[in-house]
């Protein structure tokens, strides 16, 4: 709902040339919502609208936990891809490299160390160019449960803040944020590596994202965010999952749309294996899936040596030690570093 011109409210439908964000939940008699599918025509109008700001935080808080509640259809991501897309920066692969693999980070770990850097450094050592993408540097202070002064909130923390992000690791070894799509760029062709946040990538996304007010409208944006090609079919994505729903719906989104991709149950919402289990891990060729690497019934049987706490800093330096040599890189880890090998390269030519 909306004010109107003499400040009464009007429904979304009314308002001509805009979507109503009350189509995707029809209401029952005793006032509960009752989630029902958009069209691909009406999700790219209702999204396209949203990334626009045309809707107040209210309306799309309740759109999008409708959607996340139900669970997206393949039709609706599809429209909700196709509206994301006129919002992301593109970014240019160069031909004589193996395929960028792109690396979309969630809100951190707390529960165990994060790893998505180690995966990313290992893929750079193989001469793969990978785009990390996540949180900005002014976004860390809130997934970390810190307030702007630095001080700790407790409320984030009592709301599941406190992770680890992947951008905190990446400081740690030197790695700074791109600060623009031209930055990103040269850094992806000196470094073979580049940090882009979410407001250098996608700017329109920002709002969806960062805003803990709103945990399911954040929560449907970051699976959306998981599927982003800022090269255009160029860049091989490693899209983690979290739960076995969200597993068959990425599974049915990257066959339908002819991907080239890798998809798992990550870390923590990190694109990682974890590294004391291996997982299942699927690869998608032009939508084709198959079985990379197989899911074991148990626990390894020898536990690798992780970092001792879950900081950013003693992960960074035991990341460091990993790349040298020092510390054994996790089996599941090598298992996820072939797979994306294995992708980034079927975009080389055999001559």
């Amino acid at each position: 709902m909306h004010p109107g011109p003499t400040g009464g409210k009007v429904s979304g439908a009314s308002i001509a040339g805009r979507p109503s964000l009350a189509t995707p939940i029809k209401e029952s008699g005793d006032g509960a919502g009752e989630a029902r599918d958009l069209d691909e025509k009406n999700a790219y109008a209702l999204f396209a609208a949203i990334l626009a700001g045309e809707f107040p935080a209210a309306e799309i808080g309740a759109v999008s936990g409708a959607l996340q509640s139900k669970g997206a259809s393949l039709i609706e991501m599809q429209g909700c891809m196709r509206a994301l897309y006129a919002h992301v920066g593109r970014l240019e692969a160069t031909a004589e490299r193996p395929r960028p693999v792109i690396l979309p980070t969630g809100g951190g770990a707390r529960r165990q160390p994060n790893l998505t850097a180690l995966l990313a450094l290992l893929l750079k050592r193989y001469g793969v160019p990978v785009l990390v993408h996540g949180l900005a540097r002014g976004e860390v202070d809130v997934a970390s449960g810190a307030t702007r002064d630095g001080e700790t909130d407790p409320a984030a923390s009592a709301a599941g803040f406190g992770r680890v992000t992947t951008l905190e690791i990446l400081l740690e070894l030197g790695i700074e944020p791109a600060t623009s799509l031209a930055d990103a760029q040269a850094r992806l062709a000196q470094n073979q590596i580049v940090y882009a946040p979410a407001a250098v990538l996608a700017p329109g996304l920002v709002p969806l994202l960062d805003d803990r007010a709103r945990p399911r409208t954040r929560s449907f944006a970051r699976s959306l965010v998981k599927l982003i090609d800022p090269f255009r079919g160029d860049g091989y994505r490693v899209v983690s999952v979290t739960h076995t729903g969200q597993l068959r719906r990425m599974r049915d989104f990257l066959s339908a749309t002819n991907a080239d991709a890798l998809l798992f149950r990550g870390t923590e919402g990190e694109p990682f294996a974890n590294p004391l289990r291996q997982t299942q891990v699927e690869t998608f060729a032009k939508g084709i899936r198959s079985i990379c690497a197989e899911k074991e019934s148990c626990s390894l049987v020898a536990i690798p040596p992780l970092p001792a706490t879950i900081d950013a800093s003693t992960t960074a330096a035991w990341i460091a030690q990993a790349l040298a040599g020092e510390m054994p890189v996790p089996a599941p880890i090598i298992a996820e570093l072939a797979c994306c090998l294995q992708g980034a390269r079927r975009a080389i030519a055999v001559v």
